[in-house]
C-alpha cells in the first residue's frame, strides 16, 4: 500500500497570521492534535502542534538547570493566556517534515517512528495534498490482514 491510497484528505488548516486562539480552541474541540500551515494555494509553509504550545511556556534549559533559579510550574500556567494573543507564525515549525503519496505506508510510518510524530503531513514538492497518521496505517493494516484469504 502506498500514503496516497489511506491518507485524509479533508483536513483542517491554518494560515500563518492565524490568531492561537482560534488555533487551540480548534485543537480542543475537535481533538486535533496538530494542524498543517498553508499559504496561497495550498502550499505548505509548517505545521503547529499542541506541543508547539506547551513548549512555549516551559522554562528555558538554561534556567532549569540553575540551581539557584526555582522554577515555579504553578505560575507558568498563567503563561498560557499570553498565547492566545500571538499567531500561528509566532510557534509554527517551520519547514515540517512530510511523506509523498507515492511512499509506501511503512516506509511513510517509519519516518514519523523516527521523529515521533502520531501524524505528518502529505505532500508533493511544496503542495500539501492531506495527512497520514498512525491511526491511518493501523486501520488499513488491520483492513488488509482481516480480509485476506
Amino acid at each position: 500500500m502506498i500514503v496516497s491510497e489511506i491518507m485524509t484528505r479533508n483536513l483542517k488548516t491554518v494560515t500563518p497570521d492565524t490568531p492561537m486562539a482560534s488555533v487551540v480552541a480548534d485543537m480542543c474541540l475537535y481533538r486535533i492534535s496538530g494542524m498543517p500551515v498553508i499559504e496561497g494555494d495550498n502550499t505548505l509553509v509548517g505545521f503547529v502542534a499542541e506541543k508547539d504550545v506547551l513548549h512555549h511556556l516551559f522554562p528555558s534549559l538554561e534556567d532549569s538547570m540553575n540551581i539557584f533559579n526555582v522554577v515555579d510550574f504553578e505560575a507558568m500556567e498563567d503563561l498560557y493566556k499570553g498565547m492566545m494573543g500571538l499567531t500561528v507564525n509566532d510557534l509554527m515549525t517551520r519547514k515540517a517534515i512530510t511523506v509523498s503519496p507515492d511512499m509506501p505506508i511503512l516506509k511513510a510510518t517509519s519516518i514519523m517512528v523516527r521523529h515521533r510524530f502520531r501524524r505528518i503531513p502529505v505532500a508533493s514538492g511544496d503542495k500539501l495534498l492531506g495527512m497520514l497518521s498512525l491511526g491511518d496505517v493501523h486501520k488499513a493494516l488491520f483492513k488488509k490482514a482481516v480480509t485476506a484469504g
